[in-house]
Order: structure tokens, then sequence, then C-alpha cells
């Protein structure tokens, strides 16, 4: 896909550069980790399919989101800045909480 130019708004998930692009955000942690957070949020039916707007819960496919969130928390224990930190715990303890829910229910 071309940069775009332009006065206009960029397309969505795009952002304008310092010279007036549009181009994909930087990737930071916190990007990656809240990308993941809305993947399993999706498959566990809480955001709707952006086209149908169904809302279509697939736990196998939420518990692995989960899972590699938790496995990400365990590979970087150390490494992280204090805030990268506290989001990460912060997303995998509320989406293990949400999946609970979702197995009781």
């Amino acid at each position: 896909m071309e940069n775009q130019t332009g006065c206009g708004e960029c397309p969505e998930g795009m952002v304008k550069d310092e010279y007036g692009q549009c181009v994909m955000p930087c990737v930071t942690f916190a990007s990656f980790v809240l990308s993941l957070n809305t993947s399993a949020l999706f498959h566990m039916g809480e955001l709707p399919h952006p086209e149908s707007g169904q809302r279509v819960i697939d736990r196998a496919l939420a518990k692995h989101t989960i899972d590699t969130l938790s496995m990400l928390e365990e590979k970087t224990k150390g490494n992280l800045e204090s805030d990268e930190k506290e989001l990460l715990s912060r997303i995998v303890y509320e989406l293990k909480m949400k999946f609970v829910k979702i197995e009781k229910g």
C-alpha cells in the first residue's frame, strides 16, 4: 500500500508521520500487548465482528491468546519497565477473569 498524503484523514489504523504521510504506527511493547488483548476480547465475544456486527465466542482461540500473553509475561520477567509490567499483568488477570466467566456461563 502506498503512503497517502494530503490534508485528509488517514485510513483506519494508520497515523501521519512527521512528513504528513499516512503510515502504520510504531510497534511498541504496549501496542503489541494491547493488540493481543483486543484479539482475546474479540474471541470471547466482547467485541463485535467489524463487518457482520455479530459477537462470536471461540473459547479455543481466546484461551490460546491468553496463554500467549501469559507466556510473554513469564518470559519477560525482569526485562520490562514498570509500566509495561503493570499493563501486561493487569491485562492477563482481567482476561483470565473474563474467560472464567465464559467457561461458567
